[in-house]
């Protein structure tokens, strides 16, 4: 498979915060070492077997302009909104959430034997999608496609297209690709990217190395941290002398002015105040804002 091989351009070491009621988490993106890499406005990777590391959740708050993505990998959390939705995901489960014109819901994990684990991700919402009607997309498990590679690794489709393969998560404004790869020692990762796109994975178990010029050595990354890839449109990533994991992330940027303040992702300042002051007289919520 020939192409232009993507080279690591920044490396970044997670950051550890606390969010919501006190939850602790590893931020890569969307902090001081890394703002906004367009569409992707926030990383957060979070995990422990520790209850009070994650039980306190996500109480009820508002989202606006954007898209949240939340991938499990151990234990559940459950939600519920102002629009009437409820469930929960667990261990394997996508959901991908459009805030879309105004949304006010909460996460709260499970205290779980196995603790709790996973991502999430944000994706700013285009101009014209900013104020569209809110939205979920519940996957579970079962319905993420597993992709084998011939070396005996396994890539989950969660969006985006692998081998011929399309994800279980389709519909996405920003079309994201969206993949947990895992490879097994000393075999390799291939895997096409279009040029433009902006491209960053996240290696959480293992060490990998992207391989940026075939005549020389890889460029090794330990676990954990974010690594964003410079432009090209292919990516091949090498395993070490253990199983590796990683996700990784593309998709075509906006180009759009953002401003943001916490959970609302607007274009301009005056967006903002709008939001800020809709939630003060209760007109947040999108059937209310719209009259729907």
């Amino acid at each position: 498979m020939g192409g232009q091989l993507r080279k690591v351009k920044t490396i970044i070491e997670p950051t550890p915060v606390v969010e919501g009621a006190g939850v602790r988490l590893k931020r890569s993106l969307g902090g001081p070492a890394l703002n906004y890499l367009d569409p992707f406005l926030l990383f957060d990777h979070f995990g422990s077997p520790n209850a009070e590391d994650y039980q306190a959740g996500f109480p009820m708050h508002p989202h606006r302009g954007i898209e949240t993505v939340t991938y499990m990998l151990a234990g559940e959390v459950q939600h519920r909104d102002t629009l009437g939705n409820s469930g929960s995901i667990g261990a394997g489960d996508v959901q991908w959430m459009t805030a879309g014109g105004g949304i006010l819901h909460e996460e709260m994990p499970q205290v779980r034997p196995e603790g709790n684990g996973g991502f999430q991700l944000w994706v700013n919402l285009p101009s014209k999608l900013k104020m569209s009607q809110p939205r979920y997309q519940d996957i579970p498990s079962g319905e993420i496609p597993e992709v084998m590679t011939e070396e005996g690794g396994k890539v989950r489709v969660i969006a985006g297209k692998v081998e011929g393969t399309n994800g279980g998560v389709t519909g996405i404004a920003a079309n994201p690709t969206y993949l947990d790869v895992r490879i097994l020692p000393g075999q390799s990762f291939i895997q096409p990217v279009s040029q433009g796109h902006t491209a960053f994975a996240y290696v959480f178990e293992g060490n990998v190395g992207f391989v940026e010029d075939d005549a020389k050595s890889p460029k090794w990354i330990e676990q954990t941290k974010l690594v964003v890839l410079e432009d090209g449109d292919l990516v091949k990533i090498l395993a070490g002398d253990e199983a590796s994991r990683l996700l990784l992330i593309s998709a075509k940027p906006l180009g759009e002015p953002i401003a943001r303040y916490g959970p609302f992702v607007m274009n301009t300042k005056e967006e903002i105040e709008q939001a800020l002051l809709d939630l003060k007289q209760g007109t947040f919520i999108w059937q209310e804002q719209v009259g729907a």
